[in-house]
């Protein structure tokens, strides 16, 4: 059932029809298609049969086959709007960025899920402190260099530390945002969830009146694997300003009082472990960043737990139409409120006023009006609805058969946030209010999945809900995928900083967008996953899980059986900064620790580093006259033959001379090749087969003395 997919609904007929013209495919002795012959009428109960059988499959219900993918540990993936991390350039004093605050690039639309406070802070120096003593790294603040720096010097020790310096910093358990941009030259394996870096530790410190003290930190490059963002929560202490710093006799430690030439608010990158495979070359630190979300609000819920003097701020307020609902009582559901400009009459009423602060401030009056909110949690809804939702926030009636859809006015819904009024007569013949969200739980509960791509909800189980009308709440759209822009755009505020000299940019590429997957995309997601190898067997199984290792870098991997001593030996090449890269300790350990679980319990496994051997080529090649460089462009293309170290050829392949030989004769500078010789310099690890050079197994060949004698060919 899970490899089925209804990609059509043919009838009885259609299938007969393209049953009877297969026939002669398969033999040329069945003739008589008429009904009377027995063969037609098997063909006419299979015809019939599988009909039936895909009516029944179609029936099956959405959530049965979400299910059985969810036995197997696949899950359906919720679309999410893309997130984005802005900076903000000419900020001279502290400025508040409002909720669904928006932001827009092209046709793109980025929203704030909160209130941003933005002091104005500015980095105003960065250290890296190694053995030899600071130096300064200021060029990692200039957006325009991008020049490579080694944070932790070339040869990272344990003790190396990076220093950031700032004229302030965020307040006691405020949060810090830094990205991190990193010169990376190979693709390094994603680590997997929860999985320690294996090659460094970093511990983030601010400067306060007891020393440097240890922050609570979400670094998500990897401490500096990978370029990313480091999300540093300021600890209780209050930070202090390094001029001037003295640490008191009580304690001496020199760690704690080691502070950079120029002072400042600190914050201290210090290396606790130090085996890095590659050292970090960082291009740029951009500091005091805020989030942003591509979405576009078309509605707003908020909640409030106050009474009275509600204040409501929304970007879509002053085009909105306003909905206040309130609770009455403990554990009872909302009841709708109606504006009122005066309390005057007994009834649900509200009174709504714009302050000199920007706030709209809504009241009750319980003693006139005879009804309020009381003091209870979420006590009171606010929808804004802007004039679209308004006129479509009427979705339908929950008619209480399984598996009922309804059709939104909307697709490419933001699932975060997205919720429905459910509306029911009481005993009173009043109407009682329930918000209701995506499969939420719980005896009676309105459940429900929302189909963010397709703008549907499908009622999986009406609960106590058949027969209530249903209203939009909380509307916002996305853009997917297209939300993950480039990095280095500068992004236009709306509204309050649109006239300022304030810029918005961000350093990093928008990351996370993307569309709910339907049903038949985990389907693919769930065959793929069973084609990938977890158990090694074969030599290709064993490659691809070395290549796949996680936290490391491998280019070349070959397996490869050692009949002498029965076992496996995997040739690897880890792609690090050294001309001839060498397996180190530290790679095979992490390597085995993978390949343990996944090998067969009786397989012996070995892993042998690579070996180099050169490959020298003479000859005399005859060139077209007017041709400039000729000597170059030949030497430049026998390299990339047999250069196996930089290239995708890969242990043990051989080099033919045939190849080499006609590679040079192609070239449209070469007239003719007259004489050429290729040899290794050793026979230790490769041997000549005829013309051609066969390495062994762990054997990779390079580029040794080239000497081509070029002849200018003139009749």
């Amino acid at each position: 059932m899970l490899e089925y997919i209804s990609s059509d609904r043919k009838t009885y007929d259609e299938r007969y029809e393209e049953a009877i013209s297969k026939i002669p495919l398969y033999t040329k002795d069945w003739t008589n298609f008429n009904p009377s012959d027995p063969g037609i009428t098997i063909l006419e109960v299979l015809t019939g049969y599988e009909t039936l059988a895909q009516e029944r499959i179609d029936r099956v219900p959405f959530a049965v086959r979400e299910n059985l993918l969810k036995m197997m540990g696949f899950n359906i993936r919720k679309g999410r709007p893309a997130r984005l991390l802005l900076s903000a350039e000419g900020v001279d004093s502290p400025i508040t960025i409002q909720p669904n605050h928006r932001f827009v690039i092209g046709d793109l639309i980025f929203e704030t899920n909160r209130k941003i406070e933005l002091s104005g802070a500015k980095m105003i120096g960065i250290y890296s402190k190694t053995a030899s003593g600071y130096r300064s790294c200021d060029g990692l603040l200039d957006n325009e260099t991008r020049v490579p720096d080694n944070i932790f010097g070339k040869h990272p020790k344990e003790g190396n530390a990076l220093y950031m310096v700032a004229d302030k910093l965020p307040g006691p358990n405020e949060e810090l945002i830094l990205y991190v941009e990193l010169n990376i030259s190979a693709d390094r394996n994603p680590l997997t969830e929860k999985m320690k870096n294996p090659f460094a530790d970093v511990s983030f410190e601010v400067l306060t009146a007891n020393g440097f003290v240890p922050c609570k930190v979400r670094d998500f490059t990897s401490a500096f694997l990978t370029g990313g963002e480091i999300r540093i929560r300021m600890p209780e202490e209050e930070a202090v300003l390094s001029e001037g710093y003295e640490i008191s006799e009580e304690d001496n430690n020199s760690v704690k009082s080691d502070v950079p030439p120029m002072g400042g608010y600190i914050i201290r990158a210090i290396l606790k472990e130090a085996n890095y495979d590659v050292a970090p070359r960082v291009t740029a630190i951009h500091p005091f960043l805020f989030e942003v979300w591509q979405k576009f609000s078309m509605s707003e819920c908020n909640t409030f737990q106050r009474t009275s003097d509600i204040p409501v701020k929304s970007s879509i307020i002053g085009e909105a139409y306003i909905d206040i609902y309130c609770k009455e009582e403990k554990g009872s559901t909302y009841r709708k409120y109606t504006y009122s400009p005066d309390f005057y009459e007994e009834g649900r009423y509200y009174t709504q006023k714009m302050h000199e602060d920007g706030f709209y401030h809504i009241d009750f009056n319980k003693e006139i009006t005879g009804f309020g909110p009381e003091k209870l949690k979420n006590c009171v809804k606010i929808v804004c609805y802007t004039e679209e939702v308004m006129r479509k926030y009427a979705i339908g009636k929950v008619l209480g058969y399984d598996n009922q859809y309804i059709e939104l006015p909307f697709d490419h819904l933001v699932a975060e946030g997205f919720s429905i009024i459910a509306r029911r007569e009481d005993d009173e013949g009043g109407f009682i209010y329930n918000f209701v969200y995506p499969e939420f739980e719980g005896d009676g509960a309105l459940y429900y999945h929302l189909l963010e791509h397709d703008g549907r909800i499908l009622i999986e189980d009406a609960g106590d809900f058949i027969g209530a009308e249903l209203f939009l709440a909380g509307v916002a759209v996305t853009r997917g995928k297209d939300g993950n822009i480039r990095a280095g755009n500068e992004l236009l505020s709306t509204k309050a900083f649109s006239d300022t000299a304030i810029r918005f940019y961000n350093p990093g590429p928008g990351t996370g967008g993307a569309e709910r997957e339907r049903l038949e995309d985990v389907r693919r997601r769930f065959l793929a996953d069973m084609e990938m190898p977890y158990t090694a067997v074969t030599e290709k199984d064993f490659e691809q899980l070395v290549k796949k290792t996680p936290g490391l870098i491998i280019n070349k991997a070959r397996a490869y059986m050692d009949e002498e001593k029965n076992m496996v030996r995997i040739a690897v090449k880890p792609g690090n900064d050294e001309e001839y890269p060498k397996l180190t300790d530290y790679y095979k350990k992490i390597i085995m620790e993978h390949l343990d679980s996944r090998r067969l319990l009786t397989t012996r496994v070995e892993l042998t580093s690579p070996v180099y051997t050169r490959v020298n080529v003479t000859g005399t090649v005859y060139v077209r006259l007017n041709y400039d460089d000729c000597e170059s462009q030949i030497v430049r293309c026998i390299k990339e033959k047999i250069d196996y170290i930089n290239t995708n050829k890969n242990f043990g392949d051989r080099l033919s001379f045939d190849d080499c030989f006609h590679a040079i004769e192609m070239l449209d500078c070469v007239k003719n090749v007259y004489d050429l010789s290729i040899l290794p310099h050793s026979l230790t690890h490769a041997k000549l087969v005829e013309a051609d050079i066969v390495p062994e197994d762990n054997c990779l060949l390079y580029p040794g003395d080239i000497k081509i004698e070029v002849v200018t060919y003139d009749r």
